[in-house]
């Protein structure tokens, strides 16, 4: 049986793809693929720049992950798998005394034990055993924790990025009071239009951070950018701060929780990472407390494995699409796709209030969150409105574009 690549080898397959083997590199994309270079004898320039940004995000990714790893092995290592996770650390959920006292007996140490509360859901971090790896420590954990899910606890990487900086008109946002919107990612700055709460699950957070930025400014508006949920009110929980092993998934439900308890309905997740049994456990039971996420599919490329929290069924899973409608050649994929939103040809807000290019499947999810959040708060209602407006782009759009119109176009 062939395997699926690795994660960390999604990019490089992705680099190493030369302009002329475009023609092979989206299967699922079909007849979107099949246009756009049935035309490359006579716009070919078009064609190799979209593949150079393809390309320059995938580098991105694999430099910023193995430089993390090469700088901090304390803190980060890269498991059998191919991921980034917590370096010596791992989770089991809902664990009970006799479980902990097991773990603690065989030489692994207790970080941390929490209640998520109103969700149901416990969980108890662990050191490994001294010198103990994650891949070696873990069957060890699960012997001990019978009937229980033991995992490391993975990284979770921005699915977008920013470019060059670009002149943008000032028009002033919309005062909050509209629909509350919770945004999972870094930081914000103070007097983020519709900024009303902000809060930390990481070391030195809450720190302001370029793509944290920009998808509130794609939510909000300001500096010239304009607002898809204009007077929208933004709960921000920072996951990142100064962690380098920020973006974990127990940030993430942690964060996640928080926003539930604060009755959020619409969560905004424009992180990519692989499939961990609390972050899905959590994402299923906000859910079903109110509270939805979307989540972008990652810039991995349709080779890569599913993108998560994407991929969990409760979860809706957005990609993104360039100013002609056509889907990024660089999407990841999920185990399922439900709409698709602009994802290039755009701008943005960085952490200084500068107007700059953006490019990336995190920058369609916000667009979907905006055009939920108008419909709410009966979900099923919403979705179907969602449906209706969804204009039809092909399988690789899911029900469709959403959103078209509501990128500001590079000047």
């Amino acid at each position: 049986m062939m395997r699926r690549p690795r994660p960390l080898l999604a990019a490089a397959m992705l680099l190493a793809l030369p302009a002329a083997a475009a023609a092979q590199l989206v299967p699922p994309l079909g007849g979107v693929v099949g246009r756009t270079l049935s035309g490359v004898a006579q716009t070919l320039s078009p064609v190799e720049a979209t593949l150079s940004d393809a390309r320059s995000l995938a580098r991105e990714q694999l430099r910023r992950v193995r430089d993390l790893a090469r700088r901090y092995p304390d803190r980060i290592e890269i498991d059998r798998a191919g991921d980034a996770v917590r370096a010596g650390e791992l989770v089991v959920v809902d664990p009970d005394d006799t479980v902990v006292a097991a773990a603690q007996a065989q030489g692994f140490r207790l970080i941390a034990r929490e209640d998520l509360g109103d969700l149901g859901i416990g969980y108890a971090r662990f050191r490994t055993p001294q010198g103990q790896s994650v891949d070696r420590a873990l069957p060890r954990l699960r012997a001990l924790a019978p009937g229980r899910e033991v995992s490391a606890d993975p990284l979770h990487f921005p699915g977008g990025a920013l470019g060059t900086t670009t002149l943008a008109m000032a028009a002033p946002p919309a005062a909050p009071g509209g629909a509350r919107i919770g945004l999972i990612d870094g930081g914000v700055r103070a007097g983020t239009p519709g900024l009303i709460r902000q809060q930390a699950f990481a070391a030195g957070a809450p720190q302001p951070n370029d793509h944290a930025a920009a998808i509130a400014s794609l939510l909000t508006g300001g500096g010239g950018i304009r607002a898809s949920a204009p007077g929208a009110a933004l709960l921000v929980a920072d996951v990142y701060g100064s962690d380098p092993a920020g973006g974990n998934a127990v940030a993430i439900a942690r964060a996640l929780a928080w926003l539930t308890r604060e009755q959020v309905p619409v969560a905004v997740v424009s992180l990519v990472g692989p499939a961990n049994p609390l972050l899905a456990r959590v994402v299923a039971a906000a859910r079903r407390r109110g509270t939805i996420v979307v989540a972008a599919v990652g810039n991995d490329g349709p080779a890569a494995p599913p993108a998560y929290p994407a991929s969990y069924p409760q979860a809706l899973a957005v990609t993104g699409v360039d100013a002609r409608g056509r889907p990024l050649i660089e999407a990841g994929r999920a185990t399922k796709l439900d709409y698709a939103a602009p994802g290039a040809d755009l701008l943005a807000l960085d952490r200084n209030g500068r107007a700059r290019s953006v490019r990336g499947t995190s920058f369609a999810a916000p667009f979907v969150a905006a055009r939920l959040a108008a419909h709410l708060p009966d979900l099923d209602r919403a979705l179907a409105a969602l449906d209706r407006e969804a204009q039809r782009g092909g399988r690789a759009t899911g029900r469709g574009i959403l959103c078209a119109d509501c990128r500001t176009p590079p000047r």
